[in-house]
C-alpha cells in the first residue's frame, strides 16, 4: 500500500506540462535513435546526455529514460522491415519478424513486437515498484566492506555470468579499472597516471569516455559498412492491433516466462542480449510445432521481445537501490545521476524522494504514450532509414563534440572522446564487449574507495569480508560467480563420470 501511495505521489510529481513535454521528446529520439541501425539506446543516451546539463535532475532523467524506452520500441522496426536488427538484443526478433514481414503481415510482426515489448517492460516496472524500496532500505545498513563486497559481486557477475568470452570481459574490465584511477586520488590526495598533464588532474571524465565509446565509434563502423537499406513497406491499423491483441491470451506462458527470464537477467548483468536468445529458445522448445519457428511465426517475435524489453527496464532496479547499474545504458544514467549532484544507491530514496518516484512514475506513463506512439508513426519512422547516412553521420558528430566539450568547456575532452572512439571502434572490431569496460569506469573509484576505507577500518585484515553474515555470504557469492564457469564445467564431468 505504501509503494502506491508514493507511486501516486510520482504521478504528481511528473504531471506537469514541461515534464510531459520533455517525455514526448525524448520518446520520440528514442524512436529515431532505435530505428538507425547500430546507434541504439545506449549510444543514443551516450550523445544526447550532454542536452540535459542544464535540466534540474526529475526532467533530465525522465527525458533521458524516455529516450530510452523510445530505443527500444524502435530497435524492431529495422528488424521486422529491413532484416537489419536496430539493436543488438533484435538479432532473434529477425528469426521470425522478418519472414513474417516477406509474407505480407509487417502490421501484425510489429504490432506483436510493440504489445510484447510494452508488455515486458511493465512486468519490469512492476518489480521495481514494489521490490525497489525494500532493497535500498535493507542497503541503509551497509558499511564500506558491505559496499564493496557488491560491488565485487557486479564485477564477478559480469565475468561469471556474461555470454562473452571470458578473457575479453577481464581485458575490457581491468581497462576501466585501470582508466577510473586516473587523476587524484579521493583518499591520500595523490596523483597517479597524470604524467605531467594538467588536464588529467580531474580523471578522465565517465561522460567523455561514454560519447566516444558509444556514439564516435558507431559512426566509424557505420562508415566502414557502407549501409544500404531497402525494407518491406508497413502501415498499422486499428484492426490490425485488435486481431493480435486478441491472439495474446494464447501466448501468456510465453508471455509470463518471458518477461521472468528478462527481469532475472536484468537484474543480474545477463543483458537484453542474453535475455532476448533465451525468451526465444525456450519458446520454441516448449512449443508443440518446433518447425515452424523461422518462418514467420508470431510467437518467435512475442518471445524475444518481452524478454529483452523486461531485461532492460530491470536493469534500473539495482541502479536505483544500490547504485550499481545492471547494463550500459543503466551505468550511463548512473553517471547522469553524479552529474545532476545526486549519489545512486539507498539514500537516494530518502534524500530524493520525488525524483525516484517521478522516474518510476515516468516510466509507467512513457510505456504507455511510448506503445501508441510507435503503433501510429511506423511508416515515418521507416522512412528515416531511407535518409543518406551521409547526412545524418555529421550531425551526430557534431553533437557529440560539443556534448564532450560542454561537460567541462575543455577542448582536451573533445580529442579525447575522439580516442575513445577509435578505442570502442577497434574494441567492436576484436570482440572485447564495451559493458565491462563503461561499469569499471563508472563504478572504480566507488569500488577501491569502499575498499581502502575497509583495509584501514580493518587494519588491513581481509577477514573485514566474511566478518558477519550478510558481507561474507556476498562475498563469498561473488567469488563463487567469478569461478562459475570452472565450477559448471567440473560438476558437468563429475555427472558424466558418475553416469558412465
Amino acid at each position: 500500500m505504501e509503494a502506491f501511495e508514493l507511486l501516486v505521489y510520482g504521478f504528481g510529481v511528473l504531471l506537469t506540462w514541461k515534464t510531459l513535454a520533455l517525455m514526448m521528446l525524448g520518446l520520440v529520439l528514442g524512436i529515431f535513435v532505435g530505428v538507425l541501425p547500430g546507434l541504439g539506446g545506449p549510444n543514443g543516451v551516450a550523445i544526447l546526455l550532454p542536452l540535459t546539463f542544464t535540466m534540474e535532475p526529475t526532467s533530465a532523467i525522465v527525458m533521458l529514460s524516455c529516450i530510452y524506452w523510445g530505443a527500444l520500441f524502435g530497435g524492431a522496426i529495422t528488424s521486422i522491415l529491413f532484416n537489419i536488427p536496430g539493436e543488438a538484443w533484435s538479432v532473434a526478433t529477425t528469426f521470425d519478424g522478418y519472414p513474417m514481414a516477406q509474407k505480407g503481415q509487417a502490421a501484425e510482426a510489429l504490432t506483436a513486437a510493440f504489445t510484447s515489448s510494452f508488455i515486458g517492460s511493465l512486468v519490469a516496472v512492476l518489480l521495481i515498484t514494489f521490490l525497489a524500496p525494500g532493497i535500498a532500505s535493507f542497503a541503509l545498513r551497509f558499511g564500506p566492506p558491505e559496499f564493496f563486497s557488491v560491488y565485487l559481486l557486479t564485477f564477478c557477475s559480469f565475468v561469471g555470468l556474461g555470454r562473452e568470452e571470458k578473457h575479453k570481459t577481464l581485458i575490457s574490465m581491468s581497462l576501466g579499472l585501470l582508466l577510473a584511477g586516473v587523476g587524484m586520488d579521493t583518499v591520500s590526495g595523490q596523483l597517479r597516471m597524470t604524467f605531467g598533464w594538467s588536464e588529467l588532474f580531474r580523471g578522465i571524465n565517465f561522460l567523455v569516455a561514454v560519447i566516444g565509446l558509444f556514439g564516435i565509434s558507431e559512426i566509424l563502423l557505420t562508415m566502414e559498412e557502407r549501409l544500404a537499406l531497402r525494407g518491406h513497406a508497413a502501415a498499422i491499423s486499428l484492426r490490425v492491433v485488435l486481431r493480435v491483441w486478441k491472439e495474446l491470451p494464447r501466448y501468456w506462458a510465453t508471455l509470463l516466462r518471458s518477461s521472468a527470464i528478462g527481469c532475472w537477467l536484468g537484474i543480474t548483468p545477463g543483458g537484453a542480449i542474453a535475455a532476448s536468445f533465451m525468451g526465444y529458445n525456450l519458446a520454441k522448445r516448449f512449443a508443440a510445432d518446433k518447425e515452424s519457428f523461422g518462418k514467420g511465426r508470431i510467437e518467435g517475435v512475442f518471445a524475444p521481445e518481452t524478454a529483452a524489453h523486461a531485461s532492460g527496464t530491470a536493469a534500473l532496479l539495482p541502479m536505483l537501490a544500490l547504485g550499481i547499474p545492471g547494463s550500459g545504458t543503466a551505468a550511463i544514467l548512473l553517471g547522469g545521476l553524479m552529474v545532476w549532484g545526486l549519489n545512486p544507491g539507498p539514500l537516494l530514496f530518502v534524500e530524493h524522494k520525488s525524483f525516484v518516484w517521478g522516474l518510476i512514475a515516468s516510466m509507467y506513463l512513457g510505456n504507455v504514450v511510448g506503445l501508441v506512439l510507435v503503433l501510429s508513426t511506423v511508416p515515418l519512422f521507416a522512412a528515416v532509414l531511407r535518409v543518406p547516412f551521409a547526412a545524418i553521420a555529421p550531425m551526430i558528430v557534431v553533437s557529440c563534440a560539443i556534448g564532450a566539450f560542454a561537460i567541462q568547456n575543455a577542448i582536451f575532452d573533445v580529442w579525447l572522446m575522439l580516442l575513445f572512439g577509435v578505442v570502442g571502434y577497434v574494441f567492436k572490431k576484436i570482440g572485447i564487449p564495451l559493458a565491462p569496460f563503461t561499469l569499471a569506469l563508472v563504478l572504480g573509484n566507488r569500488a577501491e574507495d569502499a575498499f581502502r576505507l575497509s583495509m584501514i577500518g580493518a587494519a588491513g585484515d581481509l577477514r573485514v569480508f566474511w566478518s558477519n553474515g550478510l558481507v561474507g555470504s556476498i562475498t563469498t557469492l561473488a567469488l563463487m560467480l567469478l569461478f562459475w564457469p570452472l565450477i559448471s564445467a567440473l560438476w558437468q564431468r563429475l555427472r558424466r563420470a558418475t553416469s558412465s
